[in-house]
C-alpha cells in the first residue's frame, strides 16, 4: 500500500457511516515490516518532514495545526517525540492542554485553545484540544457543572451546539490560512493494559502512572461513544479526522508522518524569491565580502 492509499484509509471522507468498532487498533494495513526497517522508513518521512517545515517557515505565508486526541497511553506523546523530531525548534509549538484554570474557566471554551493557535509559518501540535470539552466533558457531567455556564444554556443539545461551533471555527481557521489536521489514537483496551502495567513495573515509566487512568478505563465504553459521535460530526472537508490505529506504535508514527508530509506538499511551498533591487544589494554585499583580506584586525 503506497501513502497515498494508506492516508485514504485513515481519514474519515463519510462521518455518518463512521463506527468506531471497524478500526482495528491493531491493524497495519498489510505493511509487515522489521523494526529497523521501520525506523529508517521513519528518519526519511522526518527528514523529509524538516525540509517541508522550513519551506513554511520561509514562506511565512500558511501555519499547520496538528491535534492528537486519544484516551491516555495511546501514544501523543510518543508522536511529537519521533514524527516532530527532526523539524526546527524555531518553527513549531507544542501545547499539552490539562485541567483548564480558573482563568479559562472564566471564558468560553476555545478561548484557550486560541491563544495557543500557531503563527504563520509554524506547526502547531496541540496533545489534546478543544475537543476535550465534548470527550472528557461529555464523559464526566461534574465538569461541565463547573464551567459556569448560565443553567438555562446546558440542555440535551449542548452537545450538538458543541459540534456545530467547532465546525464554524475550523472553517473559520481554514478560510485564513490555518490548515488543520486531526489525528484520534485508537488503542485497544488490552494494549493500554499492558501500557499502564508497562508504567508500574518499569521504574523509568512509574512518573507517568497516574490512578485516574485506572479509574478512566472502568469508562472506557463511554469514551468510545464520545469519540464515535464527535468524529461522526466534525471530520469535514477542511479539517477530516484520521482514525490511526495505535497497537503498534511503529505504524502509528509512520502513518502520521505520512499524513501530515503529504498535506504539506499539497500546499506546494517555496523559498521567496531574491529578485530586482534586493538581489543587486546582495550581489553588492557578495562582492564587499570576497574583497575583504583575511587575518586582519585585532580578534580573529
Amino acid at each position: 500500500m503506497n501513502a497515498e492509499s494508506l492516508i485514504a484509509h485513515l481519514r474519515v471522507d463519510h462521518p455518518k457511516r463512521f463506527r468506531i468498532a471497524d478500526v482495528d487498533p491493531a491493524d497495519s494495513f498489510g505493511l509487515d515490516i522489521e523494526k529497523a526497517e521501520a525506523r529508517t522508513m521513519l528518519a526519511e518521512g522526518v527528514k523529509r518532514l524538516a525540509d517541508l517545515q522550513e519551506r513554511l517557515y520561509a514562506q511565512d505565508r500558511w501555519a499547520l495545526l496538528v491535534i492528537l486526541q486519544g484516551v491516555d497511553t495511546s501514544g501523543k506523546d510518543g508522536v511529537i517525540e519521533h514524527v516532530m523530531s527532526g523539524v526546527n525548534p524555531q518553527g513549531c509549538q507544542i501545547h499539552s492542554f490539562k485541567a483548564p484554570s480558573e482563568e479559562e474557566l472564566d471564558h468560553d471554551f476555545l478561548w484557550r485553545n486560541i491563544t495557543r493557535l500557531p503563527e504563520r509559518g509554524r506547526i502547531g501540535i496541540f496533545n489534546r484540544s478543544y475537543y476535550e470539552e465534548v470527550l472528557v466533558v461529555r464523559v464526566h457531567p461534574e465538569i461541565l457543572a463547573a464551567e459556569k455556564l448560565p443553567p438555562e444554556l446546558v440542555t440535551e443539545n449542548i452537545w450538538q451546539h458543541r459540534f456545530k461551533d467547532i465546525r464554524a471555527f475550523e472553517r473559520y481557521l481554514s478560510r485564513n490560512g490555518i490548515v488543520i489536521l486531526k489525528f484520534h489514537l485508537r488503542i485497544s483496551k488490552e494494549e493500554q493494559r499492558r501500557r499502564l502495567l508497562a508504567r508500574l513495573d518499569e521504574p523509568a515509566k512509574r512518573w507517568k502512572f497516574s490512578m485516574r487512568d485506572v479509574a478512566e478505563r472502568k469508562l472506557w465504553d463511554k469514551y468510545m461513544d464520545a469519540y464515535e459521535d464527535m468524529i461522526r460530526h466534525t471530520s469535514t472537508p477542511e479539517a477530516p479526522w484520521h482514525v490511526v490505529p495505535t497497537d503498534h506504535k511503529w505504524f502509528a508514527h509512520l502513518a502520521i508522518a505520512a499524513t501530515i508530509v503529504e498535506r504539506l506538499e499539497r500546499l506546494d511551498l517555496q523559498f521567496p524569491k531574491v529578485e530586482g533591487a534586493a538581489l543587486a544589494e546582495m550581489r553588492k554585499a557578495r562582492k564587499a565580502l570576497m574583497a575583504e583580506r583575511p587575518g586582519r584586525g585585532k580578534y580573529q
